[in-house]
């Protein structure tokens, strides 16, 4: 019995020994996820590289639920450090989490973006109302009081002050967190805007969630990727098509397109921090709090991620894009980052 003890025991230590090893074996920080923040991590990856003349973190571009998927598949070397998120982590991906022994999650709000709504530089203007975009993207729509497959076709038809233009919108998938930011802020909030909807949303969200932002499967929405350039170069081939990104994008792209405003405010800084701009929201990273202290350089990462050089007013994430939290708020996460405390379960 003694010795099958001893046995058990040294396949035991064996088993965590080899674990370590695995996990030590990778020698940079490892990120994954929404294609909006993974510009803001690419700069910070450079800066931190070059800082610290350490090797390089590994950031890629997969869309927020695919990089709370990766992230999410354990601990260890095979699995990211750092999951970048367009939106909060939900409480399904925080128990997936759980479940591979993933437990103790630091959650960081890096900064705010807008959703716009984009057209070619030369394309016609538009003045959106919040409404407009439940009723031109549901695939099912409140018409004099029933619910009818979505009959729309042009702009015009749902606003008589929007172009005659055919209802024609690239934008994100599934996977991405711009679009299910997108579906919250544009569509369910339009839909809210019906008595009737406002009701259901009240009684039942999930089913108000399948009546107000399940988008239409007629080609009126294309999914274009987890590539925004993919979507800035189809603009500029396709008179009245409109494609839906992060405001940072946007910026980027200044000298090729132009966007709509919505309820009569244009996307900004100022209106997009303030939350004047209706489609604003907020950008997160999250940390496996279990790789800190053995994937060499997390803890410097984290660190560069959180300083005023990148995400204080004027830092080098904001000439990027990013628009800054308020200076109480961002001091109040650098703080947060000293006590390494994990985030909370979310409530839905």
């Amino acid at each position: 019995m003694k010795k099958i003890i001893l046995a058990v025991a040294a396949v035991a230590a064996f088993a965590v020994a080899g674990s370590a090893s695995a996990q030590a074996s990778r020698d940079y920080v490892w990120a994954a996820g929404s294609s909006t923040v993974f510009p803001f991590t690419t700069r910070v990856a450079e800066n931190y590289g070059r800082k610290s003349g350490a090797k390089a973190p590994k950031v890629e571009s997969l869309g927020t639920g695919g990089g709370f998927k990766a992230f999410c598949a354990g601990i260890g070397a095979g699995t990211p450090d750092v999951a970048n998120a367009s939106r909060p982590m939900k409480k399904s991906e925080f128990d997936a989490c759980k479940a591979k022994g993933v437990n103790d999650i630091l959650e960081i709000k890096i900064g705010y973006d807008g959703i716009v709504i984009a057209t070619a530089k030369t394309g016609k203007d538009y003045a959106f109302r919040d409404v407009d975009f439940y009723l031109a993207l549901s695939k099912d729509v409140l018409r004099y009081g029933q619910y009818v497959k979505n009959p729309y076709k042009g702009w015009h038809q749902i606003n008589p002050n929007l172009p005659k233009s055919k209802i024609l919108m690239y934008g994100p998938p599934t996977t991405s967190g711009t679009r299910n930011s997108w579906n919250e802020l544009a569509l369910e909030a339009g839909a809210a805007k019906f008595p009737a909807l406002k009701a259901l949303k009240a009684s039942d969200e999930k089913k108000f969630k399948e009546m107000g932002s399940a988008i239409r499967e007629d080609g009126v929405w294309v999914d274009s990727g987890e590539n925004d350039n993919a979507i800035i170069g189809t603009l500029t081939k396709t008179p009245g098509a409109l494609g839906v990104f992060g405001y940072s994008f946007f910026e980027e792209n200044m000298d090729k397109v132009k966007v709509a405003t919505i309820n009569g405010v244009a996307p900004t800084p100022e209106t997009i921090a303030t939350g004047k701009y209706p489609v604003s929201r907020s950008l997160y990273i999250y940390v496996k709090k279990a790789h800190i202290g053995v994937t060499p350089g997390l803890d410097a990462f984290i660190n560069e991620y959180v300083s005023d050089a990148a995400t204080g007013k004027g830092g080098y994430l904001q000439q990027r894009g990013l628009i800054p939290l308020p200076a109480a708020e961002h001091a109040a996460i650098k703080g947060g980052i000293k006590t390494l405390k994990p985030m909370a379960r979310p409530k839905s």
